[in-house]
């Protein structure tokens, strides 16, 4: 699964490369809005006439992308940081096919490590129930709900979030590095 995402990652780093060049952020609005000159981007990588690229550019989720990915100052990711610095190693790439698959395992590690960043802890599998353990009599029937409790335990709860601070993610923000300049 992660080395499947990795290989994606890879094509749109490739696909993108030097899309932050193309942005223009107005400030005419209450809130910035960003643009994204499609014309100068295709014509920077010699692409005016490639249908693929121009359809991906003009569809939702590539103006969803530059939406999200617009801002200078977010938090960045390995997407932002293979588009800045891996480009040229992934063109280097192209002819070698064991440096390639090395770099997408790097990567998928990468993608893992991020989504499980406690390794050590290990969760607990719930066993599977033995055969003909519904046919016993000593099961006790699920206990009813007592409401009058379940109302203590929610005011109870709200009391104390409302003396809570907001909760807060940690993020960290920096200035999205820009890249190498778009090549043809």
């Amino acid at each position: 699964d992660k080395e499947v995402r990795a290989i994606f990652l890879r094509l749109f780093a490739q696909l993108f490369q030097g899309y932050r060049s193309c942005l223009q952020l107005i400030r005419i609005h209450a809130e910035p809005v960003i643009h994204f000159h499609k014309a100068a981007f295709l014509g920077q990588r010699g692409l005016i006439e490639n249908d693929f690229l121009t359809k991906v550019l003009n569809g939702m989720a590539f103006a969803g992308f530059v939406s999200e990915r617009g801002p200078p100052f977010r938090a960045c990711d390995l997407f932002d940081e293979l588009v800045a610095f891996e480009v040229e190693r992934i063109k280097a790439e192209e002819g070698n096919p064991p440096k390639m698959i090395k770099h997408v395992r790097e990567l998928a590690e990468q993608l893992f490590k991020n989504e499980n960043p406690n390794p050590h802890i290990a969760f607990q599998k719930v066993p599977r129930p033995t055969e003909g353990s519904h046919l016993r009599v000593h099961i006790l029937p699920f206990p009813r709900i007592n409401e009058c409790r379940v109302q203590e335990l929610l005011q109870e709860g709200l009391a104390r979030s409302q003396g809570a601070p907001p909760a807060t993610r940690g993020d960290k923000k920096c200035v999205v590095p820009a890249g190498p300049p778009v090549g043809m």
